[in-house]
């Protein structure tokens, strides 16, 4: 499964980039009126990868408590299925559906761009698997804004010859505070240079939840240690008198759930793995057919009901998923039961000791899958509380917030509008 972000190039380039055209909308939605005309308050969207929402309640995270209690926070936000990082961030983004924007799974294959991974710095920087979405950057930089991604999925890739205007490539050895700091580099940037949109990632809760599990004193620790980051990112916002005036979404991609070692569905003790193209394994496997051989009854073997996993072709993936029209989605998948994976006898012996024992990707309606959102800023309500929603709103109050159009996508304004102080 999957460590998030851990790419294999270690150095960081900055990238400026003109404005991008925004492709013709693709699909019907609710859309957000824009803000004024005027230059929008600058907004920082933060992810804090593998935060589930009653991680707040350890005591651990004052800071994002102090924001929570000042601002808006929801009861959870559900993540899109599959409830793993790189189809949620690119989600978030976006404001559509994995199956809609493309990247469905954080391992895929595709009929004419070849093998997707997150591992893969080639395919992670090709601007054609991420083409099907139109993020929030684009959109920004096409009406004249300028945007910076502090680690974000998708910014790395030319996607229709755009970029943000500032940019690194992932290097998971760039601490928390250096982060940050970067963040408010590109604040401290002439106004005419200066990002009114920005992206900040932290990974450290969802490597520790990987690791060590969710309950681990290891998660504790990395959630003391993000809120100290988050608490320089607000001690360099006051300096600047920018505190009062910046809208911070303060969100993550999913939850984290425990995973005993010993709770693996072996999946080449079911069907015959060299009959089948095999596109993925763990929480959300995916397989192909192989020509030569009887998919169909591979299909029937598999969709009859199994211990600790649940299988369809793609086809009949539950309509609550919004899932299964891709044609990057394999034909048949199989979504592990909450607490199992989905394995091989060769996998599980590559990897021997070195086997998650937190993971995700699991049904997005599970509770320990739910995600993080708060919200603070001077758009935003103070001491709100809101019932769950689902993270495909994210992006259109983000598009409201900096005065754009929205793209086509799958959110609703409507809403989420309340947690605006001006809800026009």
């Amino acid at each position: 499964m999957k460590f998030p972000f851990r790419l294999l190039l270690a150095a960081f380039v900055a990238f400026s980039a003109g404005c991008a055209t925004q492709p013709p909308a693709t699909r019907a939605t609710t859309q957000a009126a824009p803000a004024a005309a005027a230059r929008p308050a600058p907004l920082l969207l933060i992810s804090i990868d593998g935060y589930r929402p009653d991680y707040l309640d350890r005591g651990l995270s004052p800071t994002l408590a102090m924001l929570a209690k000042d601002g808006v926070q929801a009861e959870s936000m559900q993540p899109a299925f599959p409830s793993l990082t790189f189809p949620n961030h690119y989600t978030l983004v976006t404001g559509l559906y994995p199956d809609h924007h493309g990247i469905v799974n954080n391992t895929m294959a595709d009929p004419q761009l070849g093998k997707f991974s997150l591992g893969n710095r080639e395919a992670v920087a090709d601007g054609r698997w991420w083409a099907e979405g139109t993020p929030i950057w684009e959109t920004a930089d096409a009406h004249g804004q300028r945007t910076a991604t502090m680690f974000w999925p998708g910014s790395e890739a030319d996607i229709r010859g755009r970029h943000p205007d500032y940019w690194k490539l992932y290097d998971g050895k760039v601490t928390p505070d250096q982060r940050v700091d970067q963040v408010l580099a590109w604040l401290d940037l002439p106004a005419d240079q200066r990002p009114t949109f920005l992206t900040l990632y932290f990974d450290a809760v969802d490597h520790a939840g990987h690791e060590h599990g969710p309950d681990s004193a290891e998660v504790n620790q990395a959630l003391r240690e993000t809120d100290a980051a988050m608490a320089r990112l607000v001690q360099g916002l006051r300096q600047r008198g920018l505190f009062d005036r910046i809208n911070l979404i303060v969100l993550s991609d999913h939850g984290m759930a425990s995973v005993p070692k010993e709770n693996s569905v072996l999946i080449d003790q079911l069907i015959p793995l060299d009959e089948v193209q095999t596109v993925s394994l763990g929480i959300l496997a995916g397989f192909n057919p192989k020509s030569g051989h009887d998919f169909a009854a591979i299909e029937r073997k598999l969709e009859r009901p199994q211990q600790h996993m649940r299988c369809w072709d793609k086809t009949r993936v539950p309509a609550r998923f919004h899932y299964g029209s891709n044609p990057r989605v394999p034909q048949l998948v199989c979504l592990a039961d909450t607490g199992w994976r989905i394995a091989s006898t060769e996998l599980l012996a590559r990897r021997k000791g070195h086997i998650s024992i937190g993971d995700h990707g699991y049904d997005n309606a599970d509770p320990v899958m739910q995600a993080l959102f708060v919200a603070h800023g001077p758009a935003f309500r103070a001491g709100l509380r809101t019932p769950a929603f689902p993270n495909v709103d994210v992006y259109p109050l983000m598009t409201h917030l900096l005065g754009l159009p929205a793209a086509a996508n799958d959110g609703d304004y409507d809403a989420v509008k309340g947690m605006l102080r001006n809800r026009d």
